[in-house]
C-alpha cells in the first residue's frame, strides 16, 4: 500500500513538474567576456540538478573507496567475534555433553579470543576438575578470579561445589563465607553449605540450615525430614559418653522432629548408660501419644527389657496400651516378661503364649521355657528350647 503511494506521488511531482517547465518562460543569461550565452531557466535548472548528482556519486565513490580498509578492518572483526562466539557456545554444550577434553579446548581458545573471559575461565576450570586435572584446575580458576570481577559471586559458588565434591569441606565453607560477605546467601549457597557442614559432621549447623531451607520451601518435606533425623542421630551419638549431655539434648528435640529412628537411638543410648529411668519417660511420652500409624513395637520391647524402677507400674502402662493394640506380639512378649520378672506366673506364661500365638518368635519360646524351669516342668521347657533354636535356624 505504501509503494503504489509513493508511486503517485511521483507521477503527481512529475506532472507538476511538467506543468510548471510549460507555464515557465524565465531564461538565464550567463556573460564570460566576451561571451554570452541565453539559455532557459527550465534546462537550467535541470543542468544544476545534473551537476549536484554527478558531484554526489563522485564524492560519494571517494568516500566509500578511501574508507574500504577501515570496513574491512570492521568486517574482520566482526567475523572474528562471531566465531569467538560460536567457540564459546561450544565450550558450554560439550561440558555438558560430558565432553570435558573438547570443552576445556574450546573454552581456552574463547578466554584467548577475550570472549567473556571470566565464564570461558569458569567452564575450563570445571572442566578441568572433571577430567582430575587438579593444576589446570586451579590455574583457571585463578584467571576467573582476576578476568572478570562480575564472576565472583559464580566463581566462589563454583569453587564451593567443586571443594564439596573433593571433600575439602573446610575450603568449601571459607568460600561460602566469601560469598556471603559480598553477596548475601540464597538458596543454592544455603545448599552447598549444608552439604559441607554434614561433611564436617556439624550436625547443630546442619539443623540449622535445615531449618531455614524448610522455611523457603527449598527442598522436598521428605528431604528436610531425612536430614533432620541423620543430624540428630549424629548429635546422640556425639553424646554417648556424657548422660547429662544426652538427656539435655534428647529433651530439646523438637517434637515434630522426633522421628521413630531419633526415639529409638535415643532409648537405646540411654539404656547403654544406665540411664533407665530417662528411657522410660521418653518411651512412655512418645507411646502415650502415638496413634496407630506411630507406634514403635520397637519401643515396647525395650521397656519390657527395663529393670530397674517399678516393674508393676510399668505392667499397668503396657496393659493399657494393650487395650489399644491387642494384637501386638512385642508388646504381649513385653509383658510376658515384665510379669515373669515379677513371679507372676500365670500372667507371665498367658502373654506369651497369646504373643506367640500372633507371631512365633524365638525370644518368645525362649521366655516360656525359662517359666518351665523356674516352674519345674522340664519337658514343657524342652520343647520350648528346641522351638527357639528351630526358629533361630530359619
Amino acid at each position: 500500500m505504501r509503494g503504489l503511494f509513493w508511486v503517485l506521488a511521483l507521477f503527481a511531482l512529475a506532472v507538476a513538474v511538467a506543468l510548471g517547465a510549460r507555464l515557465n518562460d524565465g531564461y538565464v543569461l550567463l556573460v564570460f567576456p566576451p561571451w554570452r550565452a541565453e539559455i532557459s531557466l527550465n534546462l537550467f535548472l535541470l543542468a544544476l540538478a545534473a551537476l549536484f548528482v554527478t558531484l554526489y556519486v563522485l564524492l560519494r565513490g571517494l568516500a566509500l573507496t578511501f574508507g574500504l580498509p577501515q570496513r574491512v578492518r570492521q568486517y574482520r572483526a566482526g567475523r572474528q567475534r562471531e566465531q569467538a562466539s560460536l567457540v564459546f557456545q561450544d565450550a558450554v554444550r560439550l561440558l555438558f555433553e560430558g565432553r570435558f577434553g573438547q570443552a576445556l579446548k574450546k573454552a581456552t581458545e574463547a578466554h584467548a579470543a577475550g570472549t567473556a573471559p571470566g565464564l570461558s575461565a569458569l567452564i575450563a576450570a570445571r572442566a578441568a576438575q572433571r577430567m582430575r586435572e587438579g593444576q589446570k584446575q586451579q590455574g583457571w580458576m585463578a584467571r576467573a578470579k582476576i578476568d572478570d570481577p562480575r564472576t565472583e559471586a559464580a566463581t566462589l559458588m563454583l569453587e564451593a561445589e567443586m571443594m564439596n565434591e573433593a571433600r575439602r569441606f573446610d575450603e568449601a565453607l571459607a568460600a561460602l563465607e566469601k560469598l556471603q560477605d559480598k553477596q548475601g546467601r540464597h538458596i543454592a549457597a544455603l545448599r552447598l553449605e549444608l552439604r559441607a557442614r554434614q561433611g564436617l559432621g556439624d550436625w547443630d549447623g546442619v539443623l540449622k540450615l535445615a531449618r531455614q531451607l524448610a522455611k523457603r520451601d527449598a527442598l522436598p518435606g521428605e528431604v528436610i525430614g531425612e536430614i533432620r533425623t541423620q543430624a540428630h542421630l549424629g548429635n546422640i551419638a556425639r553424646r554417648t559418653s556424657d548422660q547429662g549431655q544426652l538427656t539435655s539434648y534428647l529433651r530439646t528435640v523438637p517434637e515434630e522432629e522426633r522421628g521413630r529412628r531419633v526415639v529409638l537411638a535415643g532409648v537405646r543410648a540411654l539404656v547403654a548408660q544406665g540411664a533407665e529411668a530417662e528411657a522410660q519417660k521418653l518411651i512412655e511420652a512418645v507411646l502415650d501419644a502415638a496413634d496407630n500409624g506411630e507406634w514403635q513395637p520397637e519401643l515396647v520391647a525395650i521397656y519390657g527389657r527395663l529393670s530397674g524402677g517399678a516393674q508393676t507400674a510399668r505392667i499397668a502402662k503396657c496393659e493399657a496400651w494393650l487395650r489399644r493394640h491387642p494384637d501386638d506380639a512385642r508388646l504381649l512378649k513385653a509383658l510376658g516378661r515384665m510379669c515373669l520378672r515379677q513371679r507372676l506366673w500365670g500372667k507371665a506364661q498367658s502373654y506369651l503364649e497369646a504373643s506367640l500365638a500372633v507371631e512365633p518368635t524365638p525370644e518368645a519360646h525362649l521366655e516360656l521355657a525359662r517359666l518351665c524351669d523356674q516352674l519345674e516342668r522340664p519337658e514343657e521347657a524342652n520343647k520350648h528350647y528346641r522351638a527357639s533354636a528351630l526358629l533361630d535356624m530359619h
